[in-house]
């Protein structure tokens, strides 16, 4: 499987997964994401995925800045609705990393390790998604503007001869390699950049 090389570059999240501990999928339950796992999740690669990335990498050193993160113990709400734009696809990232699920999540075992209702919708919230531990509480708000990485120029036009079906072999190829180096830039070149995730507690 041969991805664009910049994906082993961006920073992996590691987490505590207390569940994959009791059950032994992982040693002391630690188990390691890296940004193709979001990929292949999605099925794609795209400012959204990207995004959705860096706000879970935000939020989980904001709530666990001396610690591992604990996978399973973080509720995450969703200011759009499921069906809205890309909000599903940004819910399934973040529901990959935290282990937030919504109604149709694990039940738990004997009582523990529930991740049912843990991802929510629609929530009215002052920012695109909130982060919240279950142990004690704590809470991050978090918003992603992927316009401040602006496409080439060149993509919309593109785009529309991609989508519409005219494109040759040479576009096609331009048009993935202009779509990826956009979200090389969102994940490495400018993932730092203040009005590209914006945190409030």
């Amino acid at each position: 499987m041969a991805f664009p090389e910049f994906f082993q570059l961006v920073p992996s999240i590691t987490l505590r997964d207390k569940l994959a501990d009791t059950l032994g999928a992982a040693t002391d339950g630690v188990i390691e994401y890296h940004y193709s796992d979001a990929v292949k999740l999605a099925g794609h690669s795209c400012p959204t995925v990207a995004g959705a990335w860096l706000m879970a990498s935000r939020a989980l050193a904001a709530l666990y800045p001396d610690s591992l993160p604990l996978r399973g113990d973080i509720r995450v709400e969703l200011r759009g609705t499921q069906d809205a734009g890309t909000v599903g696809v940004v819910g399934a990232v973040l529901s990959l990393i935290t282990g937030a699920a919504s109604d149709g999540g694990f039940k738990g075992l004997g009582g523990q390790h529930v991740r049912r209702d843990l991802l929510k919708f629609g929530v009215d919230i002052a920012a695109e998604a909130r982060f919240s531990r279950l142990d004690s509480g704590a809470s991050v708000l978090v918003d992603y503007h992927p316009e401040a990485v602006p496409p080439s120029p060149d993509l919309p036009s593109l785009m529309a001869r991609v989508v519409g079906g005219v494109a040759d072999a040479a576009e096609r190829a331009t048009f993935g390699q202009l779509w990826q180096e956009r979200v090389r830039r969102i994940l490495l070149q400018e993932s730092e950049a203040p009005t590209l995730v914006l945190r409030a507690t």
